[in-house]
């Protein structure tokens, strides 16, 4: 159901308001109220009982919907059908939050049976994929499920041997972005599973119902860009408000034109922002390892591109490639940002989800970072860029920093692969 429409019969079933008309996403985020999951008794976050019709028997049933938000997650309407005349039962969950900027791919090695008990967030959205026994579900053929991977695939057991899976791989393929894969071993890094972010063709937009807006023609004017900052309208990531970004085109001393992109949202007052090169492709990937001798190195300017991983080696910590984005921030502010990512938005960290082997481990891991920026643990932090587009302040520049490498390198086929080079024709057009 949609959601305007599911908005439409909870006030009916209630008796709060006559019908209403076709409302916009804007508008029901205004209306709906979510609240914190809770196993509190609280009469205000009860579930809306409303009788339906069963489309088994064609007899009336009752379903329940409960909105509600997953702590560290995100929104999420969890209805559950019921029906007393056959036994018939159903149950749903639908994300009432945003589609991410980007799509999301999930590819796992099932190795043994404990990852199928890795937990999955599976929006309708998403294709589920085993490419070795040609199998696939297409999207919007399952409803949306909080579950694990042999709950996902279950239902399928009667059509396929389970020990078949445990040599498999499984692709998780969703662009809307709002799927997830447990990793067990967070912080470190997951070695059976790994995660690509993808821009979206316009038919998967289209499928999304996402209007696709035609881009103004940039100014040809290069000098007049560098001096102006340019605006325009969109909508703020977290309330879908009425917003504006501003954008610039700054020159890094001793590096590359970067464009900074910052958002600011008078309603709710979340701010982000975000980097782009200026420049094509670097012939040579970029390998930037600094060593952490003193708190003042906290201060120090970073750009990190989306192409970029971050290594800790000491903390046996890595992080793909546009996990947190394009950022011109300081290395603290980095270093925030992956506490972050890891340890207080981690949705298996708190609630059925989590256990306390794995939050005893996370909040180590959050400790070990606070050390690193207040200058008590002497660690090295690498930037590695097959794109050649990060950057990492030199405090004694012109002169060489002694404390800091900068390593130029030969891609790989499958660093070129990734970044879409391989298939990239720059010459002989018209061969």
């Amino acid at each position: 159901m949609h959601i305007c429409g599911l908005l439409e019969v909870i006030l009916q079933g209630s008796g709060s308001a006559p019908p209403a008309p076709p409302c916009t996403k804007a508008e029901v985020v205004v209306l709906l109220v979510f609240k914190e999951i809770s196993a509190d008794n609280d009469e205000d976050n009860q579930p809306t009982e409303i009788e339906s019709l069963c489309m088994n028997c064609y007899q009336n049933g009752m379903t329940r919907i409960l909105l509600t938000k997953i702590p560290f997650f995100k929104e999420v309407i969890i209805s559950s059908f019921t029906c007393p005349n056959c036994s018939w039962s159903n149950t749903e969950i639908q994300s009432a939050g945003r589609i991410q900027d980007q799509g999301i791919a999930y590819t796992l090695k099932v190795k043994s049976k404990q990852d199928m008990n890795r937990e999955v967030v599976k929006a309708d959205s998403a294709t589920t994929r085993i490419p070795e026994l040609d199998f696939e579900i297409p999207p919007y053929t399952q409803k949306g499920s909080l579950s694990t991977i042999e709950g996902l695939i279950d239902p399928l057991f009667t059509l396929i041997i389970p020990n078949a899976i445990c040599t498999s791989l499984l692709v998780i393929d969703d662009p809307s972005g709002n799927s997830f894969v447990e990793n067990p071993f967070a912080p470190q890094k997951d070695e059976a599973l790994s995660v690509s972010h993808y821009k979206r063709t316009p038919q998967q937009d289209a499928q999304l119902g996402i209007k696709v807006q035609e881009e103004e023609k940039p100014s040809n004017d290069i000098d007049c860009m560098r001096n102006e900052v340019l605006t325009f309208n969109t909508n703020c990531p977290e309330c879908n408000a009425p917003a504006s970004t501003n954008m610039k085109l700054v020159q890094i001393p001793h590096f590359k034109e970067v464009i900074i992109m910052a958002t600011n949202c008078d309603d709710c007052g979340h701010r982000t922002n975000e980097v782009k090169s200026g420049g094509a492709t670097e012939e040579l990937g970029t390998k930037i390892t600094l060593h952490l001798t003193d708190v003042s190195d906290m201060s120090r300017d970073l750009l990190k591109s989306e192409t970029c991983s971050i290594l800790i080696p000491e903390l046996e910590f890595e992080l793909g490639m546009a996990a947190v984005g394009g950022k011109f921030t300081t290395l603290e502010g980095l270093l925030k940002d992956i506490k972050d990512l890891i340890v207080s938005k981690n949705p298996f960290t708190c609630g059925d989800s989590s256990t306390s082997d794995r939050t005893e481990k996370l909040k180590l891991f959050g400790e070990k970072i606070d050390k690193i920026m207040a200058g008590e643990m002497d660690v090295h932090v690498v930037l590695d860029d097959p794109a050649g587009n990060s950057y990492l302040q030199n405090v004694y520049a012109p002169d060489p920093d002694p404390e800091m490498t900068t390593e130029k390198y030969t891609r790989t086929f499958e660093q070129n692969e990734d970044l879409g080079l391989n298939d990239m024709k720059t010459e002989g057009y018209q061969e």
